[in-house]
């Protein structure tokens, strides 16, 4: 291998794991990240700590779990006192470039509150340099779009409606008005190729975000017609909505609350309201905008061949949470259920390529790639971070105290697109849950909501609560120790390996030498 090591960190936005071809999507045409899942590790147990897009990102960029970096939803600020990844490449020498968005809020401490930042839904995380910028309100794209000649509308989203209508039909199998060219996608393929052919043989690393498959659900042609609805895997959900409400307080609001709006440019209705007939239709859209995707990545990966890079870049592949596609009857990143939580993660390391196409089942979360990139370029991973490097276990030594359980978490407090806490009968800092699960069991724990509990044995899709059952009681307290002896051994911990002793600071993590 040449002695330059570049990243290329692909974070692409509600993609859920089991759209992935090699872990059983079969519908899916996918040839680039075949290519990857063929010459990388795919990770088959793997989840982001926390939803929905701020979040997700705070513990994928951060290495912390939402209980320490305390960016708990979309709007709330991060902590600008937090170590990142942008941060901590620029500490080992590299200039970390970001492609699309971290929805990241900023310090107020460290600004006014005049700041034009906070009157978006999230703007960039300290630390990385713009080369492609989406946010604040898409305007990067939007005035790419312009430069490119394209018309704008007055209300610049309506390119995502069909041509001729003034509002979405909800699930459509038309295509919107942009064309694939000018699509999201193409412009930060475009941003991508622009900043890898400026920095030519110098080491780089490269956050290359892409806002596909998120809503709205629409597709530009071709990709609206690659696959048919009835190709498309069924919703696993109760048969009716209302049934599905009774389980828990807190997915009884969202299945009230989730409007259909927010992934169909205008259109009406509850998200729960939509028939077979439209979930199909939606599921092929969804698979339509991953195809298109994988098309730009094929652009992408394709140039790293030409130029001979591909041999010396450490590749990852993930998403930053995932979508519920109708199933339970909900529509987006909320709650509990596994859909939501689970995300693709695919690792092609050079240093390897002996281990490509391997499927491994260790458990692994979002909290884990900060450490993985610093440990590949051989830098020092902090001492607050909650995740561990996935490379020995990329390189088939799993170390012996391996996590044996998943985590993750969902803050529900008001925001302005969604107030639960009125509804729920909730103060702000009670509307939270935390998530633990193993291969047998999943434990879901509320601040101030009764507990879920469920047999994923027998039970895999999570519609029988078990909290309740005196023949699980014992059970049910193993997992909610584990639950509370997890966050007890993962907080904050920043400066407590010191200690002050006679002779003076004392660091516990370095060895003590005798004479």
């Amino acid at each position: 291998m040449a002695g330059r090591r570049n990243v290329l960190l692909i974070v692409v936005d509600q993609w859920r794991a089991d759209f992935v071809p090699c872990l059983g999507a079969s519908f899916l045409h996918t040839p680039n990240l075949d290519r990857l899942c063929r010459e990388g590790v795919t990770f088959r147990n793997h989840v982001t700590t926390a939803v929905p897009c701020g979040p997700a990102r705070a513990s994928l960029l951060t290495g912390l779990y939402l209980m320490n970096h305390r960016a708990v939803q979309n709007t709330v600020p991060l902590d600008a006192r937090h170590m990142n990844l942008g941060k901590a490449l620029r500490l080992i020498g590299y200039d970390p470039a970001l492609i699309g968005y971290t929805t990241s809020t900023p310090d107020p401490r460290t600004t006014g509150p005049r700041d034009p930042r906070f009157t978006t839904l999230g703007d960039l995380m300290d630390g990385f340099r713009s080369v492609g910028a989406f946010e604040p309100s898409m305007d990067g794209y939007f005035g790419w779009l312009a430069q490119k000649g394209y018309r704008l509308p007055e209300r610049r989203t309506d390119i995502w409606l069909p041509e001729g209508e003034d509002a979405a039909p909800g699930a459509t199998d038309r295509p919107c008005r942009i064309p694939s060219e000018l699509s999201d996608s193409a412009y930060f393929t475009e941003r991508a190729l622009t900043y890898l052919k400026g920095k030519g043989s110098k080491p780089w690393f490269l956050h290359l975000g892409y806002w596909r498959p998120h809503p709205p659900f629409v597709a530009s042609a071709p990709y609206h017609a690659m696959y048919r609805p009835e190709d498309m895997p069924a919703p696993i959900r109760a048969a009716t909505a209302e049934e599905e409400a009774a389980q828990h307080p807190l997915l009884g609001h969202y299945l009230e609350a989730i409007r259909q709006a927010s992934f169909f440019e205008r259109a009406d209705g509850r998200g729960a309201e939509l028939d077979g007939r439209e979930i199909a239709q939606m599921r092929a859209t969804y698979a339509g905008l991953i195809s298109e995707v994988d098309d730009c990545l094929g652009r992408v990966f394709a140039y790293l061949d030409e130029t001979g890079q591909w041999e010396d870049t450490l590749v990852i592949f993930t998403s930053d949470h995932g979508e519920q596609l109708g199933d339970h009857h909900l529509l987006g990143k909320i709650g509990y259920f596994d859909e939501s939580f689970r995300v693709p993660l695919v690792v092609k390391d050079p240093d390897a390529p002996e281990v490509g196409g391997r499927i491994e089942n260790a458990f692994t979360e979002s909290v884990d790639v900060m450490p993985t990139i610093l440990d590949w370029l051989g830098g020092d991973i902090p001492r607050a971070c909650d995740g561990r490097s996935i490379l020995p276990v990329l390189h088939g030594s799993r170390p012996a105290d391996w996590r044996r359980f998943l985590s993750y978490e969902f803050d529900f407090r008001d925001v302005f697109y969604d107030q639960p806490e009125g509804r729920l009968g909730l103060g702000m800092e009670e509307a939270s849950l935390m998530v633990v699960q193993d291969e047998r069991r999943k434990y879901v724990h509320f601040a101030a909501l009764p507990p879920l509990f469920f047999d994923l044995e027998k039970d895999p899709h999570q519609f029988r609560n078990l909290a309740l059952d005196p023949a699980h009681a014992v059970e049910l307290r193993d997992y909610a120790q584990l639950a509370l002896s997890h966050r007890m051994t993962h907080a904050e911990r920043t400066l407590t390996h010191f200690r002050a002793t006679p002779h003076g600071l004392e660091n516990r993590l370095v060895p003590t030498t005798t004479a």
